[in-house]
């Protein structure tokens, strides 16, 4: 039942990633593709849980979930934010940075082999430098950089500002709580999409174009 759960959290989230790539088609704005980019790294993040609730957890499946929970999906979600409110050269950026992130998820030892059925602590198996410093500063950063903008924008958008705030509170809370287990994980992770995905697509008010309507920014100040 775990590995179902975490399986359709992947699903969940795979899906709107998809269909913000679908909007970035229509509509080239790279805040979108960024942002598609967190929702995968949401996707792949379950992805991990599923596969460590099936088959027990290992070295390989402990990058995955490193990777794309720790390191990728609130740096992607701030930079999708920044590129939104104008920082053009938040993109280049972060793709150096992605570009960094798979090199230390896939390059960085483990101080003790992963193993067991419950998700691994990071502390336990990570030196703090490069991988764990490297995951704080990403997440404190990129959470920063979305509530910031988010804030900032919630005269323009309530709506789609205030979703947004929600989804990274239950981000947080998963990843605050993530020792309950790969469901209950996997449960905040797509609960977060849904909300994130719903704040990046809701309109401004009624007498604005929808935010995936132009490249211009959709969170920042009037």
């Amino acid at each position: 039942m775990e590995a179902l759960l975490a399986f359709t959290a992947t699903l969940v989230s795979l899906r709107l990633s998809a269909d913000l790539v679908r909007r970035y088609r229509a509509r080239p704005a790279p805040g979108l593709l960024i942002w598609a980019g967190a929702l995968a790294a949401f996707a792949a993040g379950s992805g991990a849980l599923a596969w460590g609730a099936a088959a027990g957890w290992s070295d390989p499946a402990f990058r995955v979930y490193y990777l794309f929970g720790g390191l990728l999906a609130a740096a992607l979600l701030g930079a999708g934010s920044l590129d939104r409110a104008g920082v053009r050269r938040i993109g280049p950026l972060t793709l150096v940075y992605v570009g960094l992130a798979v090199g230390i998820a896939v390059a960085v030892p483990l101080t003790a082999p992963v193993s067991g059925s419950s998700i691994p602590e990071a502390q336990a198996h990570l030196a703090l430098f490069p991988a764990r410093i490297l995951a704080i500063a990403a997440n404190s950063l990129g959470t920063l950089a979305a509530v910031t903008v988010a804030l900032l924008g919630l005269r323009r958008r309530p709506l789609g500002n205030a979703l947004i705030l929600a989804g990274l509170l239950v981000a947080g809370l998963g990843s605050a709580l993530a020792g309950l287990g790969e469901a209950e994980s996997s449960l905040y992770s797509a609960v977060a999409a849904v909300l994130l995905y719903g704040g990046f697509v809701a309109p401004s008010r009624a007498s604005e174009p929808a935010p995936d309507a132009h490249p211009g920014p959709a969170g920042a100040a009037p």
